[in-house]
């Protein structure tokens, strides 16, 4: 499985296209969406998880390492997909998560957190020790503590591979510090910049040099991209759209990477199909996507309860599911995942949190009372759903239900609705093997 990955930038040297789609999340529903689909399509898929969902100590998903990988190949099984078409991913291993302790303490638990995704199985490690600690005097660390960082963090992570079966692959790492912030940051379009060619440069000698330095050229060698920053992010109601004419010195450059390396993207959310392919061609190969996709269920299920609400409200026997209160209320209840990104009065981040392409509602569909409420949600609609309503609340499904592609059912619907979202970076990212 690993020669998808080290084998994308020879492959766009040699005049071919294509890539990887990255599907950043945990949600069953997304994930088994993208699954099916990857095994229709032929494709290899990229399931990565964050240093924030997963970590030894459950993340915000509750998952520890171990225990998502199990959770993703079952899932991977379940749908067909050959364990040969299925990568995993640890995204932004660092010390993000314990960014408000002091930098040993953080590095601690983030090199542990390394450990344990090795050992779990993940094949591809993004090393990210761009974020600054309590202790540290900025925010954004210069390059040269990132890269002796991002080699300590390496260190642990040989270490770990050294101790494991023979027939176990060594991993694969991703570099680079031009991540935006997790989950979408921007206030203004006119902030993104472009990665610079030199800052590449920079951080590509910076991070050599610290692994020769820790005899890591072996994992050098292993190094299989470098995160970049194209001129792409989304905020609460902004999407900062691909430019090409911007990224072209940083698309051509992409030619002189050395190794095995290619680019990868973060935050690619929400941009058009036409621009989803132009940064493909571009050389940007390994996309990450994830708040669109949950944000596509939430769609779904919004536009499901309207139908519950105006076919069944005058059903006998009838309970409505109270959806849109349930997650109101978990997300009142629990503010810690939300507070701080919303800004404006009551209304104003009442509507934030329900619409944001941030999609920090995201956060709140495990909690037991959401659970509850989709599960009423779907038996309420456990039936073919009305044709006119489909058309109403899903015109972009409705002539697919028509000549019979997809059923008529909520589940479909709701998968149908991720599917769409999903399919243009299947489709720019399928055309290589």
């Amino acid at each position: 499985m690993s020669d998808h990955l080290t084998n994308l930038r020879s492959r766009h040297l040699s005049g071919e296209t294509g890539g990887i789609t990255a599907v950043c999340s945990a949600h069953r529903t997304v994930l088994e969406t993208a699954l099916e689909q990857a095994t229709t399509g032929g494709d290899v898929l990229l399931v990565e998880a964050t240093s924030n969902q997963v970590n030894q100590f459950g993340g915000y998903t509750g998952m520890r390492p171990a225990e998502f990988t199990d959770y993703v190949r079952s899932l991977a099984a379940a749908a067909g997909l050959p364990e040969t078409r299925l990568i995993i991913g640890a995204d932004h291993l660092g010390p993000h998560p314990w960014k408000k302790m002091p930098a040993a303490q953080a590095m601690q638990r983030a090199t542990a957190l390394v450990k344990a995704c090795v050992k779990a199985g993940f094949n591809k490690i993004h090393l990210d020790a761009a974020m600054g600690c309590a202790d540290d005097s900025v925010a954004i660390l210069p390059v040269e503590l990132i890269a002796e960082r991002s080699a300590t963090l390496c260190r642990a992570a040989e270490t770990q591979a050294q101790r494991q079966s023979a027939d176990q692959p060594w991993p694969l790492y991703v570099i680079g510090a031009e991540v935006p912030l997790p989950g979408g940051g921007l206030a203004d379009t006119d902030q993104i910049a472009v990665t610079p060619v030199a800052d590449v440069i920079r951080m590509l000698e910076a991070v050599e040099t610290c692994f020769r330095q820790n005899g890591l050229m072996a994992a050098w060698e292993r190094v299989t991209a470098v995160v970049v920053q194209p001129g792409v992010d989304f905020g609460d109601t902004q999407i900062a759209r691909y430019r090409p004419e911007k990224a072209a010195e940083l698309s051509a450059y992409h030619a002189a990477l050395p190794g095995t390396m290619t680019y990868e993207v973060h935050a690619t959310d929400y941009q058009s199909p036409r621009a989803i392919a132009q940064m493909v061609r571009d050389h940007f190969t390994i996309l990450k996507v994830g708040p669109c996709l949950t944000n596509a269920y939430r769609e779904a299920i919004f536009a499901l309860s309207h139908i519950e609400a105006e076919w069944l409200a005058n059903k006998k026997g009838y309970r409505r599911s109270g959806l849109r209160d349930s997650l109101a209320f978990a997300m009142q209840n629990k503010p810690e995942h939300w507070q701080t990104h919303y800004r404006g009065s009551a209304a104003e981040v009442d509507f934030m949190r329900q619409y944001s392409y941030r999609d920090r509602i995201r956060y709140y569909w495990s909690c037991a009372e959401v659970i509850e409420s989709v599960g009423r949600l779907l038996s309420n609609l456990n039936r073919p759903l009305p044709h006119l309503l489909i058309r109403q609340y899903f015109p972009d499904l409705y002539p697919a239900v028509e000549s019979g592609d997809v059923d008529p059912s909520a589940l479909s619907l709701i998968k149908g609705r991720i599917r769409h979202t999903l399919a243009p970076y299947m489709r720019a990212c399928g055309t290589i093997g």
